[in-house]
């Protein structure tokens, strides 16, 4: 499995109402989620995020355990986030619908190219390689079915 795409760089702390607010989750209309994720941080970030990998700091997905604001990362084309952590429950609903994450430290550059790989534990960020511990077997296999859903229905 490889991973490719464009940085985004988010601070540390990044909640799950600072992913999708709230007030959009009267809905289960996931266009809606997408069409305002992130707009109480930045109005335009949600337009730059289609390919993208968000490279955040510690604590990403913090707040509440609404499984939304995975769903609108996803929907809106971010192909993973990597951070040095993440709030437990956001993990396992990112992995969950299919969105890798990664706990790695490493730096920053908007827009810097990002190549992953989630089987070795190599990062490479505008050529600069990190190391990360290897998503385990299991978390592999649910990302490559597409989710845990999809796994499940692939391996009965």
């Amino acid at each position: 499995m490889k991973i490719e795409g464009n940085a985004i760089c988010l601070g540390p702390d990044i909640d799950t109402d600072l992913i999708i607010a709230g007030r959009y989750l009267r809905t289960k209309d996931h266009t809606v989620w997408v069409s305002h994720i992130f707009e109480d941080l930045d109005l335009d970030l949600g337009k730059r995020l289609n390919g993208s990998v968000i490279i955040a700091g510690k604590n990403f997905g913090c707040g509440s355990s609404r499984e939304q604001a995975a769903v609108a990362l996803k929907g809106a084309g971010v192909k993973a986030v990597i951070a040095p952590g993440f709030a437990r429950i956001f993990f396992r609903n990112g992995i969950n619908i299919g969105l890798p994450l990664i706990e790695c430290e490493c730096k920053c550059k908007e827009g810097a190219d990002v190549i992953c790989y989630p089987e070795t534990g190599a990062l490479l960020i505008d050529g600069v390689e990190f190391h990360f511990e290897p998503l385990s077997d299991r978390i592999l296999a649910i990302l490559k079915s597409g989710g845990l859903l999809q796994y499940i229905k692939a391996n009965q």
